[in-house]
């Protein structure tokens, strides 16, 4: 167990925790309770510990007055963690069988899929990398779109930027990364004809409606840290989300046997699985349309027209006469946050109705004088660099006989029309400076008629000169010819130097990978720099996932606190008692039984000074 969960209770008690969750919930829009415990306390102890937190109301407290901690508790809880292609043979199977068995049935029409969890986007793109490969970038680009969403702002910020650094795009085959990826020195960038079939938008699994009509569905190592009874409720989202033959990918860390009413296993060692037959369930998703609304008309009329609302791209959100909350559509929850606990909520209790412009007088005119109230060019910022313009309609709905029914507030996206607006009054700028510049010219051309008549003078002396420096530069290139014999010479010789480096790192290389104990080898920042093969055997964590990580950050059952202090000694060149240096400490392996771990932390000394760390990592006890 880690040694912050044995202190929980110094931080105060379980419900102190679930109040802090609900704070979380209720301040952030975030819902962490359907998160498994075990990982959840970890990670938030992680953060206290950081921040010099003991207790959870003092955490809440500084929550509320610390804006960017909560970005960091996102972040610890949140490990996005992805790569293109990762597990490859599992990507293997669904670009040689399953996408041609999938493109077979749609033989024209769009195609849909929905990359849930989706991080920095490496996952979608990867989908549009097989969909391009499969279909032919024209094909693609005329009938495929991908959903990506996720919860973090953060990634997905990243993610739409669709630009990757060479370790971010080292999985990718070579022949992949020069056909879809434009290279800017370091940093690699989607194709941009592409990139527009890739939609990115932020969406919670647990409590936003999920995307319907969904070909394929990727939801990788996503549901592994909620709750069983969690992943059951998304289960049922995914399952409304897929179509009958559509397939569902998931990571391999994560099995849906549990649900085997929902999907029928294709491939269950890639995670492959098909939803069971049977009509969509909608009954079992939390809408925020209101049912009631539809009732007087038959349940598929109903459900079309929630539908056709849920899906418009204009956002609206429809009140009764009360005021209350009836309905929103898809648009209006992903803009502003609303979520289905808010259908029957007074609008005034929202958000919304204040920001981004004062909606609850202009709804309160709409119903009093009973005509539509317009409120042009309203500016919504969601992020540092998005913003969106709007003209909001407020109108007064009545029924056939005049009597007042509720008000709908519809928000119109007219930010092209503004970004229009804003070129057109900018051309106009400057075609009037064009115009300033054009007379100036003219008055310019003038006078350099003459300077260009002095000017064939003086490029007569020149070529005289020019000459001159002709002869001296033949005996320049003699001199040149000399250096790059010498330096032709000296590449040989480090040619050779190189050979004998690679040589030797080759055979550092299989020294480490033959020990028999777990080796870790970081710098002079404590940042990983080698983990060999028996480290990533006894703590499941890959040795590209270890590299150029802080030691004292990885997620592994050791607990590596209680290295730190030996570690900074030896880094700061202190001279270590063999007590010191050798630790015996109780730990979990990636198999998740209890095993003493013996660890040794020597420095790994240079030419000047400590280069960085040794530590040796040896299992006393068989786990088995």
């Amino acid at each position: 167990m880690d040694e912050n969960e044995d202190r929980g209770p110094e931080r105060g008690g379980s419900q102190e925790f679930e109040d802090l969750l609900e704070h979380l919930k209720e301040a952030r829009g975030f819902d962490f309770t359907g998160y498994k415990r075990a990982s959840l306390l970890r990670r938030v102890h992680r953060r206290m510990d950081d921040v010099g937190v003991t207790g959870y109301s003092e955490y809440r407290d500084r929550l509320e007055v610390d804006a960017d901690e909560f970005t960091a508790l996102f972040n610890t809880i949140l490990i996005n963690v992805t790569s293109f292609f990762r597990d490859a043979d599992a990507w293997d199977r669904l670009r040689s069988e399953l996408l041609p068995q999938l493109l077979s049935r749609r033989p024209s029409g769009p195609i849909r899929a929905w990359s849930a969890g989706c991080a920095s986007g490496q996952e979608a793109y990867t989908i549009a990398i097989c969909l391009a490969e499969a279909l032919g970038p024209e094909e693609f680009r005329e009938r495929v779109k991908i959903y990506a969403t996720d919860a973090d702002d953060d990634a997905l910020t990243h993610a739409r930027t669709a630009t990757y650094t060479d370790r971010e795009v080292r999985s990718l085959p070579p022949e992949l990364l020069e056909k879809y990826f434009e290279a800017h020195g370091t940093r690699h960038t989607f194709r941009q004809d592409l990139r527009r079939s890739v939609i990115f938008g932020r969406a919670d699994l647990v409590q936003d409606a999920p995307i319907s009509h969904v070909d394929l569905l990727t939801c990788r190592n996503t549901l592994m840290y909620l709750t069983a009874e969690t992943q059951a409720r998304i289960a049922e989202r995914l399952h409304y989300s897929l179509e009958p033959d559509g397939v569902l990918f998931l990571g391999k860390a994560e099995m849906l046997l549990s649900q085997s009413a929902l999907f029928s296993p294709v491939d269950l060692k890639n995670r492959f699985f098909r939803r069971v037959g049977g009509p969509r369930t909608p009954s079992r998703i939390t809408a925020t349309v209101s049912p009631a609304v539809f009732s007087p008309l038959g349940d598929d009329t109903s459900m079309l027209r929630a539908e056709a609302l849920a899906a418009s791209p204009v956002a609206q959100i429809v009140l009764n006469q009360a005021g209350a909350v009836v309905l929103s559509n898809h648009r209006a929850d992903t803009l502003f946050g609303l979520s289905a606990s808010d259908a029957g909520r007074p609008f005034q209790d929202l958000e919304v109705s204040y920001r981004p412009v004062e909606l609850r007088s202009a709804v309160e005119q709409a119903h009093t004088q009973r005509r539509t109230v317009w409120i042009r060019d309203v500016e919504f910022t969601r992020s540092r660099s998005e913003r969106t313009f709007f003209d909001v309609q407020i109108v007064p709905l009545r029924n056939p006989q005049g009597s007042t029914l509720g008000t709908a507030v519809v928000f119109i996206d007219v930010s092209r029309s503004r970004q229009l607006q804003d070129e057109l009054e900018d051309a106009h700028r400057q075609l009037e400076t064009a115009y300033e510049e054009l007379q100036s010219t003219n008055e310019e051309l003038e006078t350099t008629n003459e300077e260009l008549q002095s000017t064939v003078e003086e490029l007569e002396t020149t070529n005289e000169e020019l000459h001159s420096t002709n002869e001296e530069l033949e005996t320049m290139n003699e001199e040149l010819q000399s250096m790059n014999d010498e330096l032709q010479n000296s590449n040989h010789e480090l040619r050779l130097r190189t050979d004998e480096v690679s040589a030797l790192n080759g055979y550092m290389e299989g020294v480490f990978a033959s020990l028999r104990v777990g080796v870790a080898v970081v710098d002079a920042d404590m940042r990983v720099t080698v983990w060999n093969a028996w480290a990533a055997d006894l703590w499941g964590v890959r040795a590209d996932e270890a590299a150029g990580q802080h030691l004292l950050n990885l997620d592994i059952g050791l607990p590596l606190h209680e290295i730190g202090p030996a570690v900074r000694a030896v880094l700061a060149g202190e001279a270590l008692s063999a007590e010191d240096a050798v630790l015996a400490l109780p730990a979990v392996n990636r198999r998740g039984r209890p095993v003493r771990v013996q660890v040794t932390v020597t420095s790994l000394a240079a030419t000047q000074g400590t280069a960085g760390a040794l530590v040796v990592m040896d299992q006393l006890d068989d786990p088995s």
